[in-house]
């Protein structure tokens, strides 16, 4: 477990950071032990890892902290289509006072097209102004908030005061690219619908329908960063079966179409450590 301090300070310092695409399924991570610590996020692929004497199988959403001072490297080669971000940040040398984040070093992204958003920022942001900038910093610090939210998630979703909500959340988060709706969730928990919305919204705010849409509308923002997809395969790719449908609620929650959003925001920056 990691503890930052949150104490209306910045407590962190970004170094620099990237994203990595193996050149070969026989990549294996070096062994190596650096002075800072550095977030890993994989997004496609897995990546096998192992620190001191701890090994770790990341894989595609999950996010490892290592840490300054430990050996780490890779346990096998990564197989196909690895590609994960990265970056490096120290902390600040004073005592932890106040409020902390409490970061476990292996964990899934509650919010992994957040990750990604973050990440991709972080790295236009170092192109544009430099590795001084403290917009990284900045950004970092959301990152380890993602992070932190992660590592806390299941507990709270365990003490919620519905676990039936907590689970039709999970199948939201992690299923919103398939053809689901709310009367599909209900029946996959075997619920009314009706009462399953009830509670859902008395849990989290907000109806089934629209926290699939924001879910849906994140993960879009996300792949239209990515070259090579028209907007009509990002619909489809997100769950959206009408691709009117969709640019409707892409603008009413990102306040433009699709396209200006990609034509504003897209960037293209891969690098190799």
């Amino acid at each position: 477990m990691m503890v930052i301090p949150v104490n209306g300070q910045l407590s962190l310092q970004a170094h620099n950071g990237g994203m990595f695409v193996a050149s070969s399924p026989a990549w294996v991570h070096p062994k190596r032990v650096l002075n800072s610590h550095e977030l890993i996020f994989v997004k496609e692929g897995a990546l096998s890892m192992w620190e001191d004497d701890q090994q770790f199988a990341v894989r595609a959403g999950e996010t490892l902290l290592l840490r300054p001072g430990h050996e780490h490297g890779g346990v096998s080669p990564c197989g196909d289509h690895l590609c994960f971000y990265w970056v490096h940040f120290s902390l600040a040398a004073s005592k932890p006072s106040g409020d902390t984040l409490d970061l476990r070093q292996h964990v899934r992204a509650l919010r992994p097209d957040h990750m990604i958003a973050l990440f991709r920022r972080l790295i236009d942001d170092q192109e544009l102004f430099g590795m001084r900038s403290l917009s990284l910093s900045l950004l970092v610090m959301l990152m380890a908030c993602e992070v932190a939210r992660s590592s806390t998630s299941t507990a709270e979703e365990g003490a919620a005061p519905s676990l039936l909500a907590a689970k039709a959340h999970l199948v939201v988060e992690t299923k919103f690219h398939e053809r689901i709706s709310s009367s599909s969730i209900a029946s996959e928990l075997q619920c009314n619908v009706d009462y399953l919305g009830r509670v859902y919204r008395t849990v989290y705010g907000k109806t089934l329908t629209e926290a699939l849409n924001e879910r849906r509308i994140r993960h879009a923002v996300a792949q239209l960063g990515e070259p090579g997809s028209s907007v009509e395969e990002v619909a489809l790719a997100c769950g959206f079966s009408d691709p009117v449908y969709f640019r409707r609620i892409f603008k009413k929650l990102q306040g433009m179409t699709p396209s200006a959003h990609r034509s504003l925001y897209t960037r293209t920056h891969i690098n190799h450590k």
